[in-house]
């Protein structure tokens, strides 16, 4: 399958490092984040990426044609330096990707970035989407098992929030009743991660929100799925989010490198629901928006 990612957003809560690059180009140790999600959609053997560029669209094409794949795979350097030296790579990340690189506006919102791609995805008869400013372990076969299942037209990952914050429950005059960590209660966001039919397009006005109105007609027409993921999950919007991945990554633990570990199964935690009419409100994950 296609992974349409969108990498045309400013970035503007990282603006110690998107005044220089966009925001997917905003490093974790020797690559950017950007490169970290495509591994883990190539470790699944999705390798045919659609860029909706916007934003500083020269760093991102300049970072792929000038490509150095010594930062991050062995190597042999044999000869003398400008006397027939040889260079042997003993790995490779990207030389069997196909990348298109796609000017989807600056102002653009999601959903128009996504409609204007969808010349690319002619003939898809489904196709994934990111963000591309989240990580996750979540074991994307399973995702895309449960999508199959559901026969439904969209699906997005639910996660539980990262955020530090708690909950206030208080009574009609303001008095607290009590206080929960996000972490703890009862709430799951959009994670990011999606896949779609082509009907997806259908329910997409002109200018809209990719979450906003186009979802809120899928859940009315029962056409939306959610895939909950208890693992991990992390998103880059502020620089104290960026350190936290970056040490996890230092430190050689970082849960979204999947192409490092054994091949995965869905989690036996992860939960299937559909979005809809029929779905109780008790049991119905929430829909997060993002900018």
């Amino acid at each position: 399958m296609k992974v349409v990612l969108f990498c045309g957003g400013l970035g503007l809560r990282l603006r110690e490092y998107s005044e220089n690059v966009p925001k997917p180009m905003v490093p974790i140790g020797y690559r950017p984040i950007i490169w970290h999600l495509m591994k883990y959609y190539a470790q699944y053997g999705h390798k045919d990426f659609i860029l909706c560029l916007g934003y500083k669209a020269d760093v991102v094409k300049d970072y792929f044609l000038n490509y150095n794949e010594c930062v991050t795979n062995d190597f042999v350097l044999s000869g003398r330096a400008g006397d027939g030296q040889k260079l042997e790579l003993l790995g490779r990340d990207l030389d069997d990707w196909s990348i298109t690189f796609v000017d989807t506006g600056f102002d653009a919102n999601i959903g128009q970035r996504l409609c204007a791609v969808r010349e690319h995805l002619r003939g898809e008869e489904k196709f994934l989407a990111n963000y591309s400013d989240n990580l996750s372990d979540v074991p994307l076969p399973g995702v895309i098992e449960h999508f199959d299942a559901s026969g439904k037209a969209a699906c997005f990952l639910s996660v539980k929030p990262s955020q530090s914050f708690h909950i206030v429950r208080m009574d009609e005059g303001g008095s607290v009743q009590g206080l929960v960590p996000v972490r703890e209660a009862d709430l799951w966001i959009n994670g990011g991660f999606f896949v779609f039919k082509q009907e997806i397009f259908d329910y997409i006005q002109p200018g809209e929100e990719l979450v906003l109105e186009p979802f809120q007609r899928l859940i009315q027409q029962g056409e939306l799925t959610t895939y909950q993921h208890p693992g991990f999950w992390a998103c880059m919007d502020t620089f104290k989010e960026k350190q936290v991945l970056e040490d996890l990554w230092a430190r050689g633990a970082a849960p979204w490198e999947v192409w490092k570990k054994p091949p995965a199964t869905p989690d036996q935690g992860a939960i299937g629901g559909t979005i809809g009419a029929k779905a109780s409100a008790a049991s119905r994950p929430k829909v997060g928006a993002k900018a």
